[in-house]
């Protein structure tokens, strides 16, 4: 379990945190949250699905790694094979904490990085130092803050574009049945992808609406990542192909 500890200087200034890509690091997750501003680069590299929480019944885009849990096809002798890792990703161990701070008698909520102290990344003899020798943040550490808070919009952002597709009646369950090279069967359930005839059918309203909230083109790539399908199934082949 996460154990999430403000960030500080005072009592993190020794600790580093390893940038390697492995199972042992955590990197064996068969998917991962992305958003609308980020989708450009995610599907590229990944198929684009959205995860529906069973206690909310909130959806989520999410770039997909893998066909099943702990499972990551990307992940090859300690590399992670793609030019591009999801935002949502690369900030691991790193997440958005609040805190409250009183100023003039008035308390207000403000954004803090949190960082989960029981990582496995996280150490005090590898990886990359957070803070500088005479104070001050690492650079790293300040690209890490740039992507919390890009993060943070992003995944803001969400409910809107979520919200609307669901309203236009464009998203529809998934079911992916898979036939590897050795014979063996795969399905890949529980996901929801954009309803193409629906959206092909929008009226001209509709059509404008998505436009001007910067969906349509978001809608798009999401069916365009669908191509990316084609390359799990080859990643799955080479695995089971090298562990028989």
């Amino acid at each position: 379990m996460a154990n999430h500890v403000l960030l500080n200087s005072a009592e993190h200034s020794d600790l580093r945190i390893i940038t390697e890509r492995s199972d042992e690091f955590g990197d064996n997750l068969w998917f991962s949250p992305t958003f609308v501003d980020e989708m450009r680069s995610v599907q590229a590299h990944y198929p684009i699905v959205f995860h529906k929480d069973q206690s909310t019944a909130q959806f989520t885009p999410v770039a997909l790694f893998g066909f099943q849990q702990n499972e990551n096809l990307f992940l090859q002798s300690n590399q992670w094979n793609a030019s591009y890792i999801p935002l949502s990703v690369q900030r691991m161990p790193f997440f958005i904490g609040r805190q409250n701070i009183t100023t003039d008698g008035v308390t207000e909520q403000q954004r803090v990085i949190t960082l989960d102290i029981d990582s496995p990344r996280v150490s005090k003899t590898q990886g990359i130092e957070l803070f500088l020798e005479y104070g001050g943040n690492s650079q790293y550490l300040e690209d890490i803050a740039a992507i919390l808070e890009t993060l943070h919009h992003g995944m803001q952002g969400n409910e809107a574009f979520v919200n609307t597709l669901v309203s236009l009646n464009l998203l529809e369950t998934m079911n992916l049945d898979i036939t590897l090279d050795n014979g063996a069967n795969h399905q890949l359930v529980g996901f929801y992808t954009i309803n193409e005839d629906v959206l092909n059918n929008l009226s001209p309203d509709n059509i404008v609406q998505l436009h001007n909230a910067g969906y349509l083109q978001a809608a798009y790539l999401i069916l365009a990542s669908q191509v990316h399908f084609n390359d799990l199934v080859a990643l799955k082949n080479r695995l089971v192909s090298q562990t028989v």
